[in-house]
């Protein structure tokens, strides 16, 4: 007989559960406090701009990462599409394409087409995947072999150095003190979370990520949602060409984004976002980039070559998988 007077088991603390949620900011807490005690002059503004300027790029491309990994998939592609954006926009903006005479004019076009070519061969990933089923580790790697190939066929291997301030603004400018990439990341990170937590496209990525099958047989229209969420991580990579080759006052095509895909996809994981997909944060992929620049920066700080910074920050990336599939299975 069913006792109707017992108490439900109230759930026990789960340690896995509660490092794959809170692990991060801890995580980033305790790096602060580290710093702030052993590193001479990180509490400055010179320090914090630093590490701000140096994690954009990768808060920005790993924003599109989290939307294509939510989704169950992955984008391999983001570096060669940087370098895409890079040699293209000096090749505008200089008058080798398009002889527009005033600058401003110029300058706005390299940017708005570099970026939207980017977002274009974003769509053509998301199309490889969605309509030939291509597994996106897949069709992702047939860009990020050819894309920097088309990247150096458009510049012929060659160095293209410049002095625009007009253009440069985007990397090196600063509204009211601030860095304008700063700027142009938090507005990023605003729109995108608030589309993931607030809107039925959200709710659409995740869906599709925990269960591609399920999301199809409710109505949605998972093909358009692949489309978008590359279209997406290639308009992404496309802005962080620009900032990169703007604070370069140079465009190379055989460096600009090198290794970039992989530093998306360690912000992704040490955020928190599955990646395997069904759920995913904005939020997490910012303090994961914030992380990793934190531990890097700290290492080499305190005298650590850089060599052994990225073995510890691949051991932080490994850590924080496993930590998320524990908390995943308790």
């Amino acid at each position: 007989m069913t006792d109707l007077t017992a108490q439900p088991k109230q759930r026990l603390f789960d340690p896995f559960e509660f490092l794959a949620r809170y692990g991060t900011l801890i995580a980033l807490a305790l790096l602060i406090v580290f710093n702030l005690i052993f590193t001479r002059n990180f509490a400055s503004m010179q320090t914090v701009n630093v590490n701000l300027t140096q994690v954009c790029t990768i808060v920005i491309v790993a924003v599109g990462m989290t939307l294509v990994i939510g989704t169950g998939g992955i984008d391999l592609s983001v570096g060669s599409l940087m370098a895409i954006s890079g040699a293209l926009a000096p090749m505008i903006f200089l008058g080798k394409i398009l002889p527009i005479g005033n600058i401003y004019l110029a300058v706005a076009a390299a940017m708005i087409i570099a970026v939207l070519i980017a977002g274009i061969f974003g769509l053509f990933n998301g199309w490889l995947i969605a309509r030939f089923r291509i597994q996106p580790i897949v069709a992702t790697l047939v860009l990020f072999i050819a894309g920097r190939g088309i990247a150096q066929v458009m510049t012929n291997g060659n160095l293209q150095t410049f002095r625009v301030p007009e253009f440069q603004f985007i990397g090196l400018g600063r509204i009211l003190g601030v860095p304008v990439q700063v700027i142009l990341m938090a507005i990023i990170v605003i729109i995108a979370a608030w589309v993931l937590k607030r809107t039925v496209f959200g709710r659409q990525i995740i869906a599709i990520g925990g269960n591609e099958r399920a999301a199809e047989l409710s109505g949605i229209a998972v093909s358009k949602v692949k489309l978008i969420v590359y279209g997406i991580s290639g308009l992404c990579a496309g802005i962080a060409g620009l900032i990169v080759i703007a604070i370069n006052s140079s465009s190379d095509a055989n460096l600009v984004g090198l290794g970039m895909e992989l530093d998306a996809i360690a912000a992704v994981a040490v955020g928190g976002t599955l990646l395997s997909g069904g759920k995913a944060t904005i939020i997490g992929t910012l303090l994961g980039a914030m992380t990793i620049q934190l531990v890097r920066y700290t290492l080499l700080s305190n005298g650590v070559p850089d060599a052994a910074a990225l073995v510890v920050k691949a051991g932080i990336i490994v850590l924080a998988v496993w930590i998320q599939q524990q908390g995943r299975h308790a």
